[in-house]
């Protein structure tokens, strides 16, 4: 697993596209795609811990995906038809639906939800989200809302390079329950996934035991920088939300991705060392 082996890695080094975000590695041969952008939605929720720094939920996406395959990325998918018409039946956001779904989904953790199932719920929500059944349906089934103020918009990231696949992706944050929750993942879009601070997964991809994309390197950056869940929630309302589409630059005969300074993100331009593909 990611979470144990390791790959080369470091600071701000060179990448190469995949799914149009960056890896610090070689990413599956590309091929092209149309300009349109899949809608997504991802929630990086957090837990904080006494005497330490905050804990995030992380997955190890499967080998075999088509999009960052291998790598170390927080709860998310695409937005769905579903998620759209359920959305417009309880007067919310899409992205909102899809981010709470997703995390169930891949891990068997539930924020979001009001009243708060308890896990061995959570895991009945996830086999039968997992086996195609209807999270509306599943929601009344099980007596639960969707309680949309617990997830604050983070930041939106929008690539351009063409690549295998592009997203849209509205992220989130939330606040984990106060319970010691452990995630569980069913074989198929995720290998692994574990609780994890910011620093720790930085430094293991420094020393080359984990891989990040270029989003999620950047937000664990910024993450970091926080030592509760109200420090983040605080920095997310203080910057605006807009599209983040990196872009490649040339200063002083290196090449490098950027993304705007005013954002919130402490590194805003990583080499490319040569090493770019699109």
């Amino acid at each position: 697993m990611i979470f144990e082996t390791s790959r080369v890695g470091g600071e701000s080094r060179p990448g190469f596209a995949s799914g149009g975000f960056f890896f610090a590695a070689p990413a599956p041969t590309c091929r092209r795609m149309s300009d349109e952008a899949i809608p997504a939605a991802t929630l990086i929720v957090i837990r904080d811990r006494a005497g330490g720094f905050p804990e995030l939920l992380m997955v190890e996406r499967a080998e075999g995906m088509a999009f960052a395959a291998g790598a170390l990325v927080f709860p998310g998918g695409r937005i769905d038809h579903a998620d759209r018409e359920l959305a417009q039946e309880l007067g919310l956001n899409a992205a909102v639906i899809a981010a709470t779904r997703e995390t169930i989904e891949e891990t068997a953790i539930a924020v979001g939800l009001t009243p708060v199932p308890d896990e061995a719920e959570t895991a009945e929500l996830q086999r039968a989200l997992v086996a195609d059944e209807s999270f509306g349906d599943l929601l009344k089934a099980f007596g639960l809302a969707i309680e949309a103020d617990a997830l604050t918009p983070f930041a939106r990231w929008v690539p351009k390079f063409h690549a295998v696949r592009r997203f849209d992706t509205l992220f989130y944050v939330a606040q984990a329950q106060e319970i010691d929750w452990q995630p569980h993942v069913i074989e198929g879009e995720c290998a692994d996934s574990a609780w994890v601070t910011a620093a720790d997964v930085l430094e293991r991809e420094r020393r080359g035991a984990a891989r990040l994309i270029f989003p999620t390197r950047r937000t664990l950056e910024r993450l970091a920088q926080h030592s509760t869940f109200e420090q983040i929630r605080a920095d997310a309302a203080a910057h605006r939300i807009e599209p983040i589409s990196p872009w490649a630059e040339e200063v002083n005969g290196e090449k490098f991705i950027r993304i705007p300074d005013d954002l919130g993100f402490p590194v805003t331009r990583e080499r490319l060392d040569g090493l770019w593909r699109g």
